[in-house]
């Protein structure tokens, strides 16, 4: 099940720019914003570092052979593109050696930019993060691509983009989901680890699904009875059931519905709302007992994103767009609405 070249535009009626992205590093800069800062004291020391042509697990895995610690006591807070200028933190499970050390052992012998080294109490854990920062230049697009953007722009202020999977999320070949039904089927075996992958892979496939299908029947900017929506402030959790007091709040961007990451333990929507999400998963041939054999909780994932803080402008290559985006959200999915192009799969992430 692959669902990237069939996922709508929300903003379909309007022409894209083109062009294309990551041709160098330097057109694609990532910056994590961290969910808290080291304490300065601790067993483990986190250290913020500036890197190209790496993978997440690649550098992951030079940084436990530079110090002699296994793999699994390296943190890191989310998964990078390796064809990209990326700053991330790291952290590493050292007890006696200094932050200056540390700092100079890693210059020494890998080629990234490291920017500080602090101390802190407990390992960096996926998920520890606030978001990413994007600085994305488009190069060679079309003619007249700034007024063709901010058309655009205008409209995904208003109605958010659509918070799909990203081609990266299916492997190299595109084929991860398939590969995860095969494993929920009981048609393949594989490593633990990797059998965790390709049914994410597999839920991330159905969530990008379940959205064509909300975006197909109209009800990509509006809430129902039943939907499981998100505070914005607190990130808790509720059933929408006054829809004329909750769509105030939407409209604010106070609150936003949330589709299914499909497990043992996911909160339904309910009503009209969860009828899709249940047709969703039947259509699928998958059960969630089968969820419940592998120990796959689930989750739930916001649909819409919202770009409050974007900015478009002249390159000498082309055109630049700086944005923020909420953790788990890909920066190629929002490119996507504005080029009008698909990007290819990955060779790496």
């Amino acid at each position: 099940m692959d669902t990237h070249n069939t996922m709508p535009y929300i903003t379909a009626y309007l022409p894209g720019i083109g062009g294309k992205i990551k041709t160098k590093p330097s057109h694609f800069v990532v910056r994590e914003i961290p969910l808290y800062e080291p304490s300065g004291d601790g067993e483990h020391v986190y250290v913020s570092l500036t890197r190209s042509g790496w993978t997440t697990q690649s550098l992951r895995k030079e940084l436990a052979g530079l110090f002699d610690i296994k793999e699994v006591n390296v943190g890191y807070a989310g998964m990078k593109d390796k064809q990209a200028c990326v700053t991330q933190i790291f952290s590493l499970h050292l007890h006696k050696a200094t932050e200056p050390d540390v700092m100079a052992k890693i210059e020494d012998s890998l080629p990234v930019k490291i920017n500080w080294a602090k101390r802190h109490q407990n390992k960096l854990r996926v998920g520890h993060l606030i978001g990413n920062r994007f600085e994305i230049v488009v190069a060679d697009p079309v003619a007249g691509a700034q007024e063709l953007s901010e058309n655009i722009s205008s409209v995904l202020s208003k109605h958010g983009v659509p918070n799909f999977y990203g081609v990266q999320r299916f492997g190299i070949h595109g084929d991860n989901a398939r590969r995860g039904r095969d494993v929920l089927l009981g048609n393949g075996r594989c490593k633990h680890w990797l059998r965790n992958l390709l049914i994410s892979a597999f839920t991330s496939a159905l969530f990008n699904q379940w959205l064509i299908c909300r975006i197909e029947r109209g009800w990509f900017d509006t809430l129902l009875v039943g939907d499981m929506a998100k505070k914005a402030d607190t990130g808790g959790l509720f059933e929408v059931t006054d829809l004329q007091q909750d769509m105030e709040r939407f409209r604010q961007q106070q609150i936003g519905y949330t589709g299914p990451i499909y497990g043992s333990k996911m909160r339904w929507a309910l009503a009209e709302a969860g009828e899709l999400e249940k047709t969703v998963l039947d259509q699928s041939g998958v059960t969630i007992d089968m969820f419940r054999k592998h120990k796959a909780q689930g989750s739930r994932r916001t649909a819409q994103v919202f770009l409050n803080d974007l900015s478009i402008q002249p390159h000498p290559d082309g055109l630049q767009f700086m944005f923020t985006l909420p953790k788990g959200a890909y920066a190629t999915t929002v490119m996507r609405e504005f080029m009008k192009t698909e990007p290819a799969l990955p060779s790496n992430n």
